[in-house]
Order: structure tokens, then C-alpha cells, then sequence
């Protein structure tokens, strides 16, 4: 892995648009493959933010529950052994409705398996991914810059870069907290405001990869419409800690509100993703930490004991966006840029990670036989390959939103019902654990 600045106009065989977690996801997928030559791919990711010892500022210490699946793919990678002393193995998920007699419980031991996924914060995954990177020397990090056009021709796709100038956007107010740091803190990460933009700066690549999240820039110079919908629900994050150790154990909790995960982390913390309605939001912030926890344990109930200290909370919008095409000329989007989803299940990076994988096993199909890895008959393989995960997922994290944020008494019944026949009927049980794991139908 290197990082440069690049030269006036350069070629690569690969360009990646952003550097976080699906980008540096890709790039290691793709750092490894030969051509029928031999030859390794020349790949470019260019990322907006800056790059402090070897990790881009965007990853924090926001937390990631990592399928089953998507942790063995990252250990065929090689990163997954730098990641592991940082993940906390999800044993069993405990699934229960607020008022309600409904449960439901999975365990890893049904299926197998030493667990059924992971929680790990997001700066671990990302060192983990780019230490594996820096045994390559054929990506080369271009940072500190942003798209801001993109020119697709017949055989290549050109894009014109610009200097990005990172604005400070932290608040230093903000005192550092060892249970939760859930945005960057290292005051290296910024640049001068005032900086002067460089001039514009042309690459071109046989394939784009957008990898560039949500807002992605690359879906947008395309063209590429959008699906959104908004849950009216708002998500609050901290990491707390409570009087009885989790063993292991993710809770997903519904209540009238919408649903509360608790999932397990190192040193005995939980990581709290609390979904609750808008005009609900400023008021829970306000909270001292014992008010905050007081109302916590009064959703949440008893299944750990008390809950003692919280960490810093913050919050987010939560909204469904799915691209309308994943796939463009001599472009695909990947992660994020293709589809943002509810945390309900926790299966939006894991998703991507899906993604990934796809795209690189046939981009390494190509190459082994000295295909064209830009050409579109490989995007469109790509868009039918993933299109049923797309579906199954989006449907799954959706109907489970609707079902369990609505305290209408007739649809909570039925719902207590439908976990009791959850946990007690396999073929079903099987299903969801299997998605739970990320393991394609």
C-alpha cells in the first residue's frame, strides 16, 4: 500500500472511490489477484479525508456487528487475525418484545458454530484491513482528494480529482471518554481550513468501483436515481456497562418505539443502538448519564442487572436508500453507495462485505482469462448475482421494522405469536440464523 500524490494524468486497471471500510474491503479483495500474465492489477483509492498512521479519520470507535460469514472472508484476506483479540463473539441472540410474551432465542452451539457473528469497533476492522494492505505495493492511496468529474468513454473511464480541504468539524468541547468514542478525536486528522485547493488532477481506469457510502458521489455524476425512505425513527449509540456480565449474549429488544439492540464487547462493555421516535431524541440526550440510564433500564428491562456507566450518546437519522441500479458503464456501487439499511438486524456492512466478495471473484474470473475487467457483461453478472441478497436482506431489515416499531395491539399479538413459533419451529429458526451469519440462500 502506498500513499501518494498522483501525477497529472496517470491509468490504473482499478479505481476505488473512498477509503473506509468497503473501500479498503475492496482494494485488499483485489490487491492479490494476477492477470493471465501474471501481473498484479494497478489500483487507485482515492479517499477525501486525511490518512494518520495509516488509517483514514473517518474510522472510529462506532461498533460493527460482523457476520459469521463476513469475519471468514476477512480472514481469507488475511486481516481477520489483526481484527480478532478486538471482536466479541456473539454466542447467543436473545430476541424478546417490551409487554409482550413473545421470545425467541438463537444459539451458536444449534448451528455448529463457535458464534453466530461479531461485535468489533470500527477502527479495529480498519486496521485490521489496511495492515493486511501494506503488504502490497500495487494500491496506491490518493488522500485528501475528492471526484469531481467523471467522463466515461468506450474503453476507460477518466476522473478528474481536486485537493479536498478538511475543515474542522469536531467539536473540542467534548471530553474524551473511555466507554465510547463514537467520532475521531485525533486533531491530526484535520487540515487547515483555509487551504488552498491544488489544481485538478486526471486518472483514468479500465473500472470504477464506488465505494463511497451513502451520499455516494460517483452514483450521483451517473445519474443513477434512488429509492429513500424515511422511518421517522432516530438512532441513539453509547456504549454502557451493566451489573451482570453479557457472556456473550446480543439482545435485540422491541418496544414501542422501535427496536434496542444491547450487543456484547471486549471488556465486558455493551454497545446500545436504541431506536426511537424523533420527538423523543432531544429529551433523552439532555438526560444526566443516571437519568438516561434510568430510562434505558425501563425499556430494556433486567436481562443484565443495573446499568451502571453510559458513554457519550449520539444520534443519526435512520433512513432506507437503495440505489435503483448497482451497475453503470464501466462502473458498479459497492456497500453503502448501493444500498444504506435500517440497523435493526445489523446486516448493512456485512451486505457489502457480500458485495465485495462478488466483485472480486469475477474480476479474478476475468483475468484468468484475459477479459476485459471493465466490460459490462462482468457489471451485469455482478447485478444478478447480488440482486437476490439485495432483495432478501432489504425485505427482511424492512418488514421488521414496520412489524416491531407499531404498538397496535392486533399486530403486537400476532408478533408475541410469531417469535413463539420462531423459536419453536427449526426450518424457520434455521433461516434466520443463517441469515444472521450472512450465508447466502
Amino acid at each position: 500500500m502506498q500513499q501518494s500524490i498522483v501525477q497529472k494524468s496517470e491509468h490504473f486497471d482499478v479505481i476505488i472511490s473512498g477509503g473506509g471500510l468497503a473501500g479498503a474491503s475492496m482494494a485488499l479483495a483485489l490487491a492479490g489477484l494476477r492477470n493471465s500474465q501474471g501481473e498484479p492489477l494497478s489500483i487507485a483509492v482515492i479517499e477525501a479525508g486525511r490518512i494518520v498512521e495509516n488509517l483514514p479519520c473517518s474510522f472510529d470507535a462506532r461498533v460493527i456487528a460482523l457476520a459469521n460469514g463476513s469475519a471468514a472472508y476477512l480472514q481469507q484476506l488475511d486481516a481477520w487475525q489483526v481484527i480478532k483479540p478486538h471482536a466479541m463473539a456473539i454466542n447467543n441472540i436473545h430476541i424478546s418484545d417490551r409487554g409482550h410474551y413473545g421470545k425467541a432465542r438463537l444459539y451458536s452451539d444449534d448451528y455448529d458454530t463457535d458464534a453466530l457473528g461479531y461485535v468489533v469497533e470500527m477502527q479495529a476492522i480498519g486496521n485490521g484491513l489496511y495492515k493486511a494492505l501494506g503488504a502490497y505495493n500495487n494500491v496506491r492511496f490518493i488522500a485528501e482528494h475528492r471526484i469531481t468529474e467523471i467522463t466515461w468513454q468506450k474503453n476507460q473511464v477518466d476522473v478528474e480529482l481536486q485537493h479536498q480541504a478538511v475543515g474542522e468539524q469536531l467539536d473540542k468541547s467534548q471530553g474524551s471518554n473511555t466507554l465510547s468514542n463514537a467520532e475521531p478525536s485525533n486533531a491530526d486528522c484535520l487540515n487547515d481550513a483555509s487551504a488552498t485547493q491544488s489544481l485538478g488532477q486526471h486518472i483514468s481506469a479500465q473500472l470504477l468501483l464506488a465505494c463511497d457510502g451513502g451520499q455516494s458521489v460517483c452514483r450521483q455524476k451517473a445519474a443513477i436515481d434512488s429509492s429513500l425512505y424515511d422511518y421517522q425513527q432516530v438512532a441513539i449509540i453509547a456504549n454502557v456497562m451493566c451489573d451482570k456480565a453479557h457472556n456473550g449474549r446480543a439482545f435485540e429488544r422491541f418496544t414501542d418505539s422501535g427496536p434496542l439492540a444491547m450487543l456484547p464487547m471486549t471488556e465486558d462493555r455493551c454497545s446500545l443502538v436504541w431506536t426511537v421516535k424523533p420527538d423523543q431524541v432531544e429529551q433523552l440526550l439532555a438526560l444526566d448519564d443516571n437519568g438516561f440510564a434510568a430510562q434505558l433500564q425501563q425499556h430494556f428491562g433486567g436481562w443484565l442487572g443495573s446499568i451502571g456507566k453510559v458513554g457519550k450518546r449520539f444520534s443519526f437519522p435512520l433512513k432506507l436508500v437503495r440505489a435503483n441500479s448497482s451497475i453503470y458503464h464501466r462502473m458498479a456501487l459497492v456497500g453503502n453507495a448501493s444500498h444504506t439499511l435500517h440497523p435493526i438486524a445489523g446486516q448493512g456492512f456485512n451486505l457489502g462485505v457480500r458485495d465485495v466478495k462478488q466483485m472480486a471473484s469475477l474480476i479474478a474470473k476475468a483475468l484468468a482469462t484475459g477479459q476485459d475487467i471493465g466490460n459490462f457483461a462482468l457489471l451485469q453478472d455482478y447485478s444478478q448475482h447480488r440482486q437476490k441478497d439485495h432483495d432478501q436482506v432489504i425485505s427482511l431489515t424492512d418488514s421488521m421494522v414496520h412489524l416491531f416499531s407499531n404498538d397496535y395491539l392486533p399486530l403486537a399479538i400476532g408478533r408475541g405469536i410469531g417469535l413463539k413459533v420462531l423459536n419453536y419451529l427449526s426450518p424457520l429458526k434455521q433461516q434466520l440464523a443463517r441469515k444472521t451469519m450472512g450465508h447466502i440462500d
